[in-house]
């Protein structure tokens, strides 16, 4: 029996870390001290997370900015 709609595998394929850096190259020095926990190879891919500062004012984010507020 197979839970899920997904095809039995016996592979790590799903995990995440979070950590803040200043630089891009400051998150790849940080991944090659991360634990390979199958002692084979493996693949860690570094992405940007965006958050609200980063993208320009517009009145959708205006919008939810005030929401975001109205719910603390």
């Amino acid at each position: 029996m197979i839970d899920g709609p997904f095809a039995e595998t016996k592979e790590l394929i799903a995990g995440y870390s979070i950590i803040e850096t200043e630089t891009r190259d400051e998150a790849m020095e940080w991944s090659r001290k991360f634990p390979n926990p199958m002692n084979e190879d493996c693949h860690i891919e570094v992405r940007r997370m965006i958050e609200l500062e980063d993208l320009e004012p517009s009145p959708e984010i205006g919008r939810f900015l005030s929401m975001e507020r109205g719910a603390r």
